[in-house]
């Protein structure tokens, strides 16, 4: 029997793992399922852009793994069992249970609520395309004047009310932020940030603490109301129960805590990665979840898999995170450099050079998981040890 991988969400992280995978090791030995929610990818990274308006042309997943070898399982994870080594997931057909040897866990994230009432209800988000599309059509309802009331300035917040500033001039936005505006920035980048909400008209309002969510206003800690017509949370994320739920060692974020090659730290078999991931990068911090510790974790993970499953040396390859890329509409943006202490350096690129750079990662990024196996060794390497027969039974969705 062959040794079974499966792989949980095919976002940037999961898409590339399963790819490189599939180039580096023989299906003589091996085979690789790739589950997903949706059947086409979500480009995370323009979210914002889709919901202000932007096309964007779906990516069939399918398509993407067409001649890899990777089957494509679009069903909704349910649980995960690491003791018996199996997936509950629930598709079109009722779903049942996938057995896996090696899983990777890459379920992503989602938005954290941190509490605050009437977000789940009331609030809008652009964690998927699902909730960004439902996004789109609430501002495709307001008309002129309309109230746009952004929440959170990390990177998303930040991104979503520029993009939703320039794409649609006829709205009112603002966003609140809990502390300074661009914080994490140099002074030079926080010069810049201001400038472009000053053009954009975006109204920021620093050092405020939102205590809930309502149908047409935002209440916050000081007692004041701040009216809204659509409110969009984007004040961090956290990863979902299902690894804790089935016993896998989690931080209190919900992220699985692996050791150097990204293992489990509580199940061998299990491999997690991208936003799923507690990962200490090598500058003994933990790595933030983007795109780009996506791609980090990614590679660490296929090395031990691979390493491990063929008798090869396991190579630690780099966990770092040096950049923040920030668009600030389609020809504004930012690039600030960081530390290994993550503080900003003093040095950072605006303006359209910064655009054109965070428009050709999100291209380079999508180009990646729509031709997974593009430019890798084609070497298959076969394993060293025969599959664990055992488990024989529990290859296949049981309806």
């Amino acid at each position: 029997m062959k040794h079974r991988i499966v792989v949980l969400g095919a976002g940037y992280a999961g898409a590339y793992v399963a790819g490189n995978l599939a180039r580096r090791l023989s299906p003589a030995d091996t085979e690789i399922t790739v589950v997903n929610a949706e059947p086409d990818f979500a480009e995370r990274m323009r979210m914002h852009e889709l919901a202000a308006g932007r096309e964007l042309k779906a990516r069939n997943l399918a398509d993407a793994f067409a001649g890899t070898g990777v089957r494509l399982l679009v069903a909704r994870v349910t649980a995960v069992d690491p003791g018996r080594r199996v997936v509950t997931v629930a598709d079109a057909g009722g779903g049942g249970e996938l057995g896996y040897d090696t899983l990777v866990y890459a379920l992503g994230s989602h938005v954290a609520d941190h509490g605050v009432p009437g977000v789940a209800e009331h609030a809008f988000d652009i964690a998927g395309r699902p909730s960004a599309l439902r996004l789109r059509e609430r501002l495709n309802s307001l008309r002129n004047g309309g109230r746009v009331l952004v929440v959170g300035d990390g990177l998303t917040g930040i991104e979503s009310a520029a993009e939703i500033a320039e794409g649609r001039p006829g709205l009112s936005v603002a966003l609140v932020a809990r502390g300074e505006l661009g914080a994490r920035l140099s002074a030079g980048a926080r010069r810049h940030l201001r400038q472009a909400f000053d053009r954009l008209g975006i109204t920021v309002l620093e050092h405020t603490g939102v205590e809930a969510v309502e149908a047409t206003r935002v209440l916050c800690a000081d007692g004041t109301a701040l009216a809204s017509d659509a409110t969009v949370w984007a004040a961090g994320f956290v990863a979902g129960p299902i690894a804790a739920t089935g016993g896998l060692e989690v931080t209190g974020t919900g992220q699985i805590v692996v050791d150097r090659t990204m293992r489990s730290v509580s199940h061998p078999n299990v491999y997690a990665i991208g936003d799923s991931v507690h990962a200490i990068g090598d500058n003994g911090r933990p790595l933030p979840m983007s795109c780009g510790s996506a791609g980090f974790t990614g590679r660490q993970a296929i090395e031990a898999i691979v390493g491990r499953l063929t008798g090869r040396e396991i190579q630690n390859t780099r966990l770092v995170y040096t950049y923040n890329y920030i668009a600030l509409g389609r020809k504004d943006g930012l690039l600030q450099t960081v530390d290994d202490e993550g503080r900003p350096r003093p040095k950072h690129q605006g303006g359209r050079t910064a655009a054109r750079i965070k428009e050709g990662i999100n291209r380079m990024a999508l180009w990646t998981v729509s031709h997974p196996t593009f430019g890798l060794p084609t070497r298959k390497r076969r394993l060293t040890a025969a599959p664990d027969a055992s488990r024989r039974d529990r290859g296949r969705v049981a309806a």
